[in-house]
């Protein structure tokens, strides 16, 4: 077969991967239960999620997001959908050497609504500066309040181990303070974990919602006087951006979004948050109430051990309004959809916009 004729079939065929379930490469599997995850309110804390080793993993009809190892053949006319033989080294850690995080340095930013703390974590996995915007001051990196043998007072100013505020002239860290920094009182903090998107946030994409989540995010967080938002490097799903505007130009022709990282050898979904829930560890929270729509953030998440007391949806503004047909955001209302009718997203979709 030509490939002008391999093309047109794609094109053509709808792509259908929804019975498809390629298990993880960990030997532990957790299930989120309809039951156990979907209960939330606006005020109201919900039962916390059951996790089971025993039971598969994706119990949603329509969910791809676990399917990582999908991948598109072009032998045949049908454009089946198989899983390859073994994983891509690049996308999987080696399963022998432990996943660890450090956290660098930790910087005061002030903003026009409060300050932030910002930290900077390293890891032995992909190499990337992943980060922590941290609002309030009990929430503090373990990694970073250590001393080490050596360490100088001014060493512990200048990476950020200190308590208060930094003046001029300042010569020590007030390192005794920090056990009472740590505090155990509060309630589980608002925690965004949120996926590196340069369309979205710099160029304020109409494709997406990102850059709108990351703004709420911050809202929300800083009007509880309380939260952290995990910053991390998973551009275009972890595809990276050249692939994610490979994927626009794909989108243009007439592929939605999960098609379209088939169509170039990637999953749906390619993203982890294996380091996010170690950055919550180092930060002390064992509980949070986490800001997503996203099921398999909330199962990977929880696998981890981190328990997620509440679901804070993330209601696109575009959504909560009465809809214009004629309205810029055409593009983004077809983006929100696969992410709810493909990829189990938990929202609500417009009844102007169903068939």
């Amino acid at each position: 077969m030509g490939r002008r004729s391999i093309e047109e079939a794609i094109f053509i065929q709808s792509v259908d991967v929804s019975t498809f379930s390629t298990p993880l490469t960990s030997d532990k599997t957790a299930t989120l239960t309809k039951s156990a995850a979907l209960p939330i309110s606006n005020n109201a804390v919900a039962p916390s999620m059951k996790r089971s080793s025993t039971v598969s993993k994706k119990s949603y009809t329509n969910g791809l997001t676990t399917n990582r190892n999908i991948r598109l053949s072009l032998k045949a006319a049908e454009v089946p959908i198989t899983p390859p033989t073994t994983p891509p080294s690049s996308y999987f850690t080696n399963n022998k050497i432990q996943l660890s995080v450090e956290c660098l340095v930790r910087a005061r930013i002030p903003t026009s609504t409060g300050e932030f703390f910002l930290h900077v974590y390293r890891n032995n996995k992909d190499g990337k500066e992943h980060l922590a915007a941290v609002y309030g001051e009990d929430i503090r990196s373990k990694s970073l309040d250590t001393s080490h043998p050596g360490e100088s007072e001014m060493d512990r100013m200048v990476k950020g181990a200190y308590t208060g505020k930094l003046n001029p002239g300042q010569t020590r860290s007030n390192e005794s303070d920090i056990s009472i920094a740590y505090s155990t009182l509060h309630s589980p903090p608002l925690v965004r974990i949120h996926s590196e998107c340069f369309t979205g946030e710099t160029l304020k994409s109409a494709r997406c919602d990102c850059g709108e989540q990351l703004d709420e995010a911050i809202r929300l967080i800083q009007s509880e006087g309380r939260g952290v938002v995990i910053y991390l490097r998973q551009e275009g799903r972890g595809i990276g951006l050249a692939d994610k505007l490979r994927a626009y130009n794909l989108q243009d022709l007439g592929h939605d979004t999960v098609a379209a990282n088939i169509f170039l050898n990637h999953p749906p979904d390619l993203r982890t948050y294996d380091i996010a829930s170690l950055i919550l560890a180092d930060l002390g929270l064992t509980s949070i109430r986490l800001l997503t729509n996203n099921p398999d953030k909330i199962e990977q998440i929880e696998n981890d051990g981190v328990k997620i007391i509440e679901r804070i949806p993330m209601i696109p503004r575009a959504w909560k309004d009465n809809l214009d047909s004629n309205r810029i955001g055409h593009e983004m209302d077809q983006y929100l959809k696969v992410k709810v009718e493909r990829m189990r997203h938990l929202l609500n979709i417009p009844e102007s916009l169903l068939p």
